[in-house]
């Protein structure tokens, strides 16, 4: 897969205040403040208070992604001071068919700035450089209302509700499935 992946964007894709760029050693406070979140533990490999080396062995891993023709993970940065805020992942094990997946984090510390929304319509048009791609997937709890918000600010339309759809914490959830094609 890491053949097909489209090279790594040569300029870094921006919205507002806000830019997607790599991440680098210095964003291990953010793993840090993200891990102090109790969900977004239950969603990917960061784990719950992660101690400075686990931080920074998340990094790593955000960092491999690419290399390892997963997709793109980018940091969501401060477009003045650089301080990564947030994440988002542009997800391509689906390329071949024309899909991708997109999922974002915000440290709590920055939330309700509109950060999620200016990093995915930053990543959408991004992701609208990649001439395979025709369709891009979000999927979102029913119980979480901004991240609903988010999507719908950013032209995604919701298409349905998953039910049992994947395990989080133990559990089987719900998800909405939000989706744009290209346009």
């Amino acid at each position: 897969m890491a053949e097909q992946l489209p090279s790594w964007p040569s300029a870094p894709p921006t919205c507002g205040a806000i830019v997607l760029r790599e991440y680098t050693e210095a964003d291990a406070h953010l793993a840090i403040e993200l891990g102090e979140d109790p969900y977004i533990p239950l969603i990917g490999s960061l784990p719950a208070s992660p101690t400075a080396g686990q931080a920074r062995e998340w990094i790593q891993r955000q960092r491999g992604h690419h290399a390892e023709g997963t997709g793109f993970a980018f940091a969501i940065a401060d477009a003045e001071t650089d301080t990564a805020v947030g994440g988002i992942g542009l997800w391509l094990q689906d390329l071949p068919r024309g899909r991708a997946i997109v999922g974002y984090s915000v440290s709590p510390r920055h939330r309700g700035r509109g950060i999620a929304t200016s990093a995915l319509k930053a990543l959408t048009t991004f992701a609208w450089t990649i001439p395979t791609l025709h369709r891009i997937e979000l999927y979102i709890e029913p119980w979480n209302i901004s991240s609903i918000r988010v999507a719908e600010s950013a032209a995604y339309l919701r298409e349905g509700l998953l039910h049992s759809h994947q395990e989080i914490g133990g559990r089987r959830r719900d998800m909405l499935l939000y989706a744009t094609i290209r346009p």
